[in-house]
């Protein structure tokens, strides 16, 4: 009896597993090839894979005898056809007849392995590579085709694999040590570089809309959800186009955060994401493509928007229960689905930009002949809970036609605008000590952090009274007017900043 052990790993997303491979070969009996450990169908099927890879690397195969693959810990569900290569691997060493001799400790496999014995890339390899680093792994060997992505994690020595040749040859020390050249090199560490902004919309090209402008410049700097009602073709949705143009780039942990949940769902391409995400889901969207589940939870919109943009155009029209949904994630900037099989929590920290249009009749100034039954259907998909969890409400009017081709100099380009909003979260991560938006300030932070003036406080308590506010509008306001102040730099919020803030309340729509 011969048993060979290796190690791999999985993620589920918010975390990882290293898996333990061993591999048992008894040459006696009748020949079979079992892999237990609660393998998925691709884990299963990776048993023609490895035995055909095998034999066209030019070895045995492991059907030729009674092969077991145990994969540890027993009771995690195993997935993905990332456990080719270290099952291949386990079996050479476990092998005494297949002249393969190494140490796999310290070392961390990954890849699927083709019939011909290429290895394939994988998804989920950045946070694979990570976790591998965090075990402590020193050396991690993945397939080329995930070099791009990884190359940005440092602390631990990356080798890119072609095939499963290649591989052996590289750690195999029984063979001939003049045979310099199959050494595989180590990847180079890849330092971040900053992208520039690939907006199709420049907001120097917006004509008009001085307000609206100004609001999501707001949305921001802060971090504020923010809504933009008005007539269909005003140009709602070529703002929230431009919006992701004036948010700076990603920071080295966000780079690494947001590019592993897009290796982890498949979305990533090649390389990394350093600009925030900008995704647009159709308002057809389903409850499980927007917040996220299934048999076995994967994450949805809401989680690919993480430190991005989430653009809902035509809020209204998605499904009440999509709506209803975003409240935890607007709250929390998280998301936690519930199953038979366990719970798990998908982070869901993004800035909502929302676009709607009311019914026509209120923009030919014949409001009064919307029927009771449009006004009800139209509220009843804006709930009060889901107002209150949009901090900015911008109405955007029809512009004149005269305006729409003429070129002014004078606006604003959205470079011009990041440099402000990169200065006014240089001051808010100056003020709370760490990476803290205002908008994600909670009740004792505002308290401490956010004194105000007694005439601020005064304009804001008779307001918060005219107009009903909720406890968190509220707070909403003095989160909203610190931005406000923060772009005039200004230390102290003043009354034109809470006045300022209030105009951003939503007035009746229809």
């Amino acid at each position: 009896m011969h048993l060979g052990k290796m190690y791999s790993a999985q993620t589920d997303l918010v975390s990882a597993t290293t898996i333990e491979i061993e591999i048992d070969i008894t040459k006696s009996g009748i020949p079979a090839f079992q892999v237990v450990g609660l393998p998925d169908k691709a884990i299963e099927e990776s048993r023609e894979r490895v035995n055909a890879a095998l034999k066209n690397s030019g070895f045995k195969q492991p059907k030729q005898m009674k092969t077991v693959v145990s994969l540890a810990p027993a009771e995690i569900r195993k997935e993905g056809p990332a456990f080719d290569l270290p099952i291949a691997l386990g079996f050479l060493l476990a092998d005494g007849d297949s002249g393969v001799s190494f140490d796999p400790e310290h070392k961390l496999f990954l890849g699927e392995l083709t019939l011909g014995g290429n290895v394939q890339s994988i998804t989920g390899a950045l946070p694979l590579v990570i976790h591998a680093k965090n075990a402590g792994f020193k050396q991690v060997f993945i397939p080329a085709g995930n070099a791009e992505e990884v190359a940005i994690v440092s602390g631990i020595e990356i080798f890119p694999v072609n095939s499963l040749r290649q591989v052996i040859d590289h750690l195999n020390i029984d063979r001939d040590e003049q045979e310099v050249s199959v050494k595989i090199s180590p990847l180079t560490h890849q330092p971040v570089q900053k992208q520039e902004s690939k907006a199709v919309v420049d907001f120097a090209d917006i004509a008009e809309n001085d307000h609206a402008k100004r609001a999501l410049l707001i949305a921001a700097a802060g971090g504020h959800n923010i809504a933009m009602y008005g007539p269909a073709g005003t140009g709602k949705t070529m703002m929230a186009k431009a919006f992701c143009g004036i948010l700076p780039s990603l920071s080295y942990e966000q780079v690494l955060e947001v590019s592993s949940i897009h290796s982890y769902v498949g979305t990533l391409g090649s390389g990394y994401i350093s600009r925030p995400p900008f995704r647009s889901p159709h308002h057809t969207a389903s409850h499980v493509s927007i917040i996220g589940g299934g048999t076995i939870p994967k994450p949805g919109e809401v989680t690919l928007a993480h430190r991005g943009v989430l653009f809902m155009d035509e809020f209204p029209e998605f499904d009440k229960r999509v709506l209803e949904s975003l409240r935890e994630p607007l709250e929390d900037a998280e998301v936690h689905i519930s199953r038979a099989r366990g719970t798990v929590t998908f982070p869901s920290d993004f800035i909502l930009v929302a676009a709607l249009n009311p019914p026509s009749a209120v923009y030919r100034g014949d409001a009064a002949s919307i029927t009771v039954a449009e006004q009800r259907k139209f509220k009843k998909k804006l709930s009060g809970p889901i107002m209150d969890r949009i901090d900015l409400w911008i109405e955007v009017p029809k512009i004149s036609f005269e305006t729409l081709m003429q070129k002014d100099t004078g606006r604003q380009s959205s470079a011009d605008l990041q440099i402000i909003v990169s200065h006014c979260r240089d001051l808010q991560k100056k003020r709370f000590g760490h990476e803290l938006l205002n908008a994600q300030m909670n009740t004792k932070t505002i308290t401490e952090k956010i004194p105000l003036e007694n005439e601020v406080k005064k304009i804001l308590d008779q307001a918060a009274t005219r107009m009903d506010f909720s406890p968190r509008v509220y707070h909403k306001m003095i989160k909203v007017a610190r931005t406000i102040a923060d772009i005039e730099q200004c230390p102290d919020i003043k009354t034109e900043h809470i006045l300022e803030a209030l105009a951003f309340r939503p007035k009746e729509i229809i």
